[in-house]
């Protein structure tokens, strides 16, 4: 048993030491074996556990799954720690100093008159403190690792910065059909290449649309998701009410039934 103080209530300072021993020659054997890469998924999933919980507006759900990604920041922190690279308060100093640099209107001299004025200097500090000399850059620097349709919505953004961008939501609708043509006669080409690059630029361009609509496009497939499982989930009533099979239906009977719980609202 490792030396540890037991309390009615824990802080930072207590998970930074909880982690500390859990990595120690007598703390836990799964804990000491874990690598920034092993552990590299579990910190996404937490991340979308928080995400849910603000979904369903759960305050004691948000608390806990915001707890779990707070381990994952210490864990890291820890491993580098082991390392003497850095550790948990070299983090917090970076943030700290982040902030107070980004935010000039506030630990400042600058003014400003909006939230757009805001997010001009935020932009225009973040190039200039990452070296970014040109806007190739700054859209280079968008994480191959989000996932691809935030990373899309991200890339219009900041191209649009350059002035490179579409009048307006109709405008970049039209560069949607004129993509869906070309996958269309991509389609009739049978050339799997050609049709998986058409059909990549026609995802690009639907997010581009919601992009111009102030939508966010993994929020809608996401939305979009959900109504297909209810939808389906209908049609399986439907059918089984039915005494009939689903997998036993031709694709017209399926369709009828589709079209049947589509009309349910």
């Amino acid at each position: 048993m490792v030396n540890f103080n037991f309390k009615e209530r824990y802080n930072i300072d207590d998970l930074i030491e909880i982690v500390r021993l859990l990595r120690s020659e007598n703390g836990c054997p799964w804990d000491k074996e874990q690598t920034h890469k092993s552990i590299r998924m579990d910190f996404l999933e937490e991340v979308y556990e928080v995400i849910e919980a603000i979904d369903f507006d759960s305050e004691d759900m948000l608390r806990e799954e915001l707890g779990d990604v707070l381990l994952q920041v210490v864990f890291h922190s820890q491993i580098e720690t082991e390392k003497n690279s850095f550790d948990f308060s070299d983090v917090a100093d970076d943030i700290c100093k982040k902030l107070i640099i980004r935010h000039p209107h506030v630990f400042g001299e600058v003014t400003v008159e909006s939230s757009d004025e805001v997010l001009k200097n935020w932009d225009s500090i973040k190039k200039d403190t990452k070296g970014q000399k040109t806007f190739a850059d700054t859209l280079k620097s968008v994480p191959r690792v989000f996932p691809a349709l935030l990373r899309a919505g991200k890339l219009g953004k900041r191209a649009s910065r350059a002035n490179l961008d579409f009048k307006d939501a109709n405008s970049a609708f039209k560069s949607l059909e004129d993509e869906v043509d070309e996958l269309s006669k991509a389609i009739k080409s049978d050339d799997t290449a050609l049709i998986s690059e058409e059909l990549g630029d026609v995802i690009f361009s639907a997010v581009n649309v919601a992009r111009k609509l102030d939508l966010n496009a993994e929020e809608l497939l996401t939305q979009a998701n959900e109504k297909f499982i209810l939808r389906f989930e209908k049609v399986e009533k439907m059918v089984s009410a039915n005494k009939e099979k689903m997998q036993d239906l031709s694709p017209e009977k399926l369709d009828y039934y589709w079209n049947k719980a589509k009309a349910d609202k």
